[in-house]
């Protein structure tokens, strides 16, 4: 029986639209050039990182972070805030708690994200972030702490996810239960492929999980 269900952060909590607008524009090029190249690397299966080697090769990112941090320090930059929380997000999650679920956050994600997070009081019993852990999806260390955090079983934990390759496949290697969110490129493109199915449930929003958590317990 499911008794926690843990979320990821991008694209399943927290829309990147912004955080992806504000890079096209500190990088020089229209934001269409820039989700069409994001797109691409996720139908490619390579990481989003290589969108920069492209759009500006030799592109160091670590010192264009630091430099634009340096240009804007009082910014949101290439960080979140509750604006960019999706829509159902309180409403799903609430409702998840109420009918007698754990809801824990768990995402790969900087330090900085879990002040965010944290700072928007969500309807959760804990955040974590893969940077406070020391271990990244789609590491198996890294749903070893999920179970940990959750005092669960593998078993009984359903992990919510918007990729395949971060998110179901290595949740489900670990004995957990999995959702796949149909949100964002890599949600939708992978929501596409034959390795979905391995997948218990295929959501196109969040108000979709309660319903399926009956269905599955």
């Amino acid at each position: 029986m499911i008794k926690a269900v843990v979320f990821d952060v991008g694209e399943t909590l927290i829309s990147e639209q912004r955080i992806w607008s504000r890079w096209a524009e500190r990088l020089g090029v229209d934001h269409f050039t820039l989700m069409g190249v994001l797109g691409g690397m996720a139908a490619l299966d390579r990481h989003h990182r290589e969108a920069f080697r492209i759009l500006r090769p030799g592109t160091d990112l670590d010192a264009e972070e630091a430099a634009w941090e340096r240009d804007d320090p009082g910014g949101l930059r290439n960080h979140f805030d509750a604006d960019d929380l999706y829509p159902d997000v309180r409403a799903a999650l609430s409702a998840i708690r109420a009918a007698g679920y754990q809801v824990i956050i768990a995402g790969n994600q900087p330090r900085r994200a879990y002040d965010a997070l944290v700072a928007m009081d969500l309807p959760a019993d804990s955040v974590h972030t893969s940077d406070g852990w020391g271990v990244s999806k789609p590491e198996a260390g890294f749903f070893a702490k999920v179970a940990a955090v959750a005092g669960r079983e593998p078993g009984e934990v359903l992990y919510v996810g918007d990729r395949l390759d971060n998110d179901v496949l290595p949740a489900a290697a670990a004995g957990m239960r999995t959702a796949l969110l149909r949100r964002g490129p890599w949600g939708y493109l992978h929501a596409d492929r034959p390795e979905a199915q391995a997948a218990d449930v295929i959501a196109d929003d969040l108000h979709a999980l309660l319903p399926a958590l009956a269905r599955l317990t």
